[in-house]
């Protein structure tokens, strides 16, 4: 069943192994996410020839492998909006679960994420939760048989953020692929793949989920933050990490949240000197400010003292040059 990916990742590794047989090209250079894509119709036919059975969503767990952002809005927003098609129309397809390889009566999702959480959230929302069942293939795979099922579904899913693709990337690495039977899942060449391994490696997994899954936001400024973390390590990352929870960072979009990580990393937030400003009273009221910081120091009258900021403004040049003309302007450091 559904061999599509399995056979081409076998085929790139046999070719990476082989190199002097005649490599067997899984999927075209010039547009390597097509083939993946064409090819799903043809595996999901083959699922459906299986008979799906009828499961508890509460007795399935997620993968161990995890490739989603979970506390993103706009994959909440998504969520409801499946939950409200199925509750209208039903569930069109069913998910695909291996047994649980250590607790016997569960099961392990290896794809239908966004369909288990749209059912759930329909069970959660129900005076009947128990009568709230999904659907599911059930099929014993073992944990590069999951990851390849898991990159079946990533390989549909049009809105994958670079990021994303990122940390895919590198669990699949880990899980023992080669960067040859990667290309054909991700739909990249060797060259993309290995700056996203680069940043995943680099970038602890606890700061890139803080920052998002960064819809819009690509390869550079991640090689930005990346450079930053991999110049001072572990040292980097601690200063990143106390930002994480003040409002500035939780309330900036993910580029500007990327920009802050990176200034704090290169230890930024330690230097800026904090700006001093005080008031200037005349008769009990408050004429002006004068605020002092680390680009100099700056007078503003308020608007309703016009008079005494034209006062102060023809004055100017002599002050000055009073002040260089005395003991202490003309003592100044340079």
């Amino acid at each position: 069943m559904k061999k599509n990916i399995l056979k081409m990742m076998a085929e790139a590794n046999d070719a990476e192994n082989n190199p002097q047989s005649p490599p067997v090209s899984p999927l075209s250079r010039s547009r390597r996410g097509s083939s993946v894509v064409s090819n799903v119709g043809k595996a999901l036919n083959t699922l459906s020839e299986s008979s799906s059975i009828v499961l508890d969503p509460s007795k399935i767990d997620a993968s161990p492998y995890q490739d989603r952002f979970e506390s993103d809005s706009e994959v909440g927003e998504e969520i409801e909006s499946l939950a409200a098609s199925i509750r209208a129309e039903g569930q069109k397809m069913p998910v695909l679960v291996r047994p649980h390889p250590k607790e016997e009566g569960r099961y392990q999702l290896a794809y239908g994420h966004r369909r288990l959480a749209a059912i759930r959230l329909l069970a959660a929302e129900s005076k009947t939760p128990s009568e709230v069942t999904i659907r599911a293939f059930v099929r014993p795979l073992d944990d590069r048989e999951l990851l390849v099922e898991q990159s079946l579904e990533n390989g549909v899913r049009e809105n994958l953020t670079w990021i994303e693709q990122a940390l895919w990337a590198a669990q699949l690495r880990a899980a023992g692929f080669s960067s040859v039977a990667i290309e054909p899942v991700l739909g990249l060449s060797k060259t993309p793949i290995s700056l996203m391994l680069k940043v995943a490696n680099a970038v602890p997994n606890d700061i890139i989920f803080a920052i998002g899954r960064a819809k819009g936001v690509g390869r550079p400024k991640w090689m930005t933050l990346a450079e930053a973390c991999l110049k001072d390590g572990e040292e980097a990352a601690a200063r990143i990490r106390p930002i994480l929870e003040t409002n500035a960072f939780k309330s900036a979009d993910a580029a500007r949240r990327i920009d802050l990580a990176v200034k704090a990393a290169r230890g930024g937030e330690d230097k800026r000197p904090e700006k001093s400003v005080r008031e200037l009273v005349a008769n009990g009221r408050t004429v002006g400010r004068i605020a002092t910081g680390g680009g100099g120091t700056t007078i503003s009258i308020v608007g309703q003292e016009a008079g005494f900021a034209e006062w102060l403004a023809e004055r100017m040049d002599a002050l000055a040059e009073e002040y260089f003309s005395s003991t202490t302007g003309a003592n100044r450091k340079d």
